[in-house]
């Protein structure tokens, strides 16, 4: 009997996106850690113009930490089409319109986009791969974008029924033709102190907590850099509580979830700064100080979140624990959290018995398994 043939997984990182590094910290994790028993690795950078690079997995070997983006590495694309070959990255000329190399063709079978934020994580690249008809790690065009988009994943866990902290929507244009509304609606349906987050991004970039009005000004200017949609929100006294989701490779049965986690910021809050800039910035504890009653409550929580935001393969979701009620909240949800080996949703499977190289390998297997389910449906009508 001959020696499986290892799938070739295009591991996708960087991205034109404000997460940009992030994406290279967390896929330099994850090539490290696929299994090569298995897998064969195709690493694909897309530098912060946009443009895809394939890129030489020797030349990473000692890359450290944080992955490089070869710009002298063959150009490439994934072609919006499907065929019985397969799909393949192919080579783009070269300034002068030489022809790629040959070798810069390469069949894969399914991808791993290591990217987080816009033009990453929210529906657009897994539309791309939709179009190509090929596999990929993660949730689904839809789920990505809700998940994305915190006012409308806000509004539809909140209308399946789970809760949610006050909140208000601004929308840039309206925000700058009358300020004053926006600052009246604030004060009156939400007071302060309050949370100004742009709507689609993710790390806390352009996150401000606002104590009062005369710092709201400020923070909305900032916030509005990266977004036309800003969420305020009401800030609760609260431990900041995070759990680990996968689908269950059991089609139909329930997600999966870890233990949970907590969050302890030694910020005023869990900004970017104490996330990747400050090595001190916060204590990570899991499994995360609850009693077995709160445990399966957010577990449950996870779970409907996961559903409710018609989630596939992996997400993160975070929760707030209101220290004076003993209340929880969903704060928001990671379609593609953060994979660096020291990141939450590794660790927290890690402590619920499945190490880091597994959960690739899981994750690779429900990508595959879906993308069967999915091909398997008609996709035209015969009468």
């Amino acid at each position: 009997m001959g020696t499986p043939k290892k799938l070739r997984v295009a591991v996708l990182y960087g991205g034109r996106s404000g997460e940009h590094e992030i994406s290279l910290q967390s896929a330099a994790s994850v090539i490290r850690n696929l299994d090569p028993s298995r897998f064969e690795i195709i690493p694909v950078a897309i530098d912060k113009e946009g443009t895809w690079h394939l890129n030489d997995l020797q030349r990473l070997q000692n890359a450290g930490k944080s992955l490089p983006v070869f710009k002298d590495a063959p150009q490439v694309v994934l072609p919006p089409s499907s065929n019985a070959a397969g799909t393949s990255l192919v080579p783009l000329p070269d300034s002068k319109g030489a022809p790629g190399p040959l070798s810069a063709m390469r069949g894969i079978d399914v991808v791993f986009p290591v990217m987080h934020g816009p033009l990453c994580e929210d529906g657009t690249i897994q539309g791309l791969f939709e179009l190509a008809d090929i596999p990929y790690v993660g949730c689904g065009v839809l789920s990505s974008a809700v998940g994305m988009d915190k006012d409308v994943a806000k509004r539809l866990a909140r209308d399946a029924g789970l809760p949610i902290v006050p909140f208000v929507t601004l929308r840039g244009e309206k925000w700058k033709k009358n300020p004053d509304a926006a600052r009246q609606q604030i004060a009156r349906e939400l007071g302060f102190p309050v949370f100004v987050k742009p709507a689609n991004m993710g790390s806390s970039v352009g996150v401000h907590k606002v104590k009062e009005a005369s710092g709201l000004e400020a923070a909305l200017k900032d916030a509005f850099q990266y977004d036309t949609k800003v969420l305020v929100e009401l800030a609760i006294q609260a431990r900041e509580i995070e759990i680990s989701v996968m689908e269950n490779s059991d089609a139909g049965e329930a997600p999966l979830v870890s233990v949970p986690g907590e969050i302890t910021p030694s910020h005023e809050f869990y900004s970017y700064e104490a996330k990747y800039l400050d090595e001190n910035g916060a204590a990570l504890m899991i499994p995360a100080r609850l009693t077995p009653e709160q445990t399966a409550q957010v577990q449950q929580l996870g779970r409907d979140v996961f559903t409710a935001l018609e989630c596939e393969g992996l997400s993160r979701v975070d929760l707030f624990l209101d220290k004076n009620t003993g209340a929880f909240y969903l704060n928001e949800i990671n379609t593609m959290p953060g994979f660096t080996q020291i990141s939450m949703y590794p660790k927290m499977w890690e402590a619920s018995g499945v190490s880091y190289r597994e959960l690739l390998s899981r994750l690779i297997d429900l990508a595959m398994a879906r993308h069967s389910r999915k091909r398997a449906l008609a996709r035209e009508y015969k009468a």
